[in-house]
């Protein structure tokens, strides 16, 4: 029963989005946007494994006394770790600004 409903959340959560499909001229520009792009689909990975352990029902404030001892054994700050799982339950990037990205 846990797998089902585990695959269902899975299905529900919103996915991160695909990256632009044009890439800018500018090299260093495509570079960054990569790297950008990289840094998110890592950060929805790790999100996910957050919710693992801190599932969406949780409000951040509980959230953060579940994943303080995760956060602390892996070395993520707690702020990343809830914003790397907001992220992960959104879909959207202005989870991450000013902590991850």
């Amino acid at each position: 029963m846990r797998a089902v409903v585990r695959q269902a959340v899975r299905d529900v959560r919103t996915a991160p989005p695909p990256p632009p499909a044009d890439t800018p001229a500018d090299p260093s520009l495509a570079a960054a946007r990569r790297l950008v792009d990289d840094l998110a689909a890592n950060s929805h990975a790790i999100g996910e494994l957050m919710l693992e352990v801190a599932p969406a029902y949780l409000s951040d404030t509980d959230a953060a006394d579940v994943l303080a001892l995760l956060c602390g054994q892996i070395g993520e700050p707690l702020e990343h770790g809830l914003a790397v799982r907001r992220y992960a339950m959104s879909g959207d990037h202005r989870a991450l600004h000013g902590t991850v990205l």
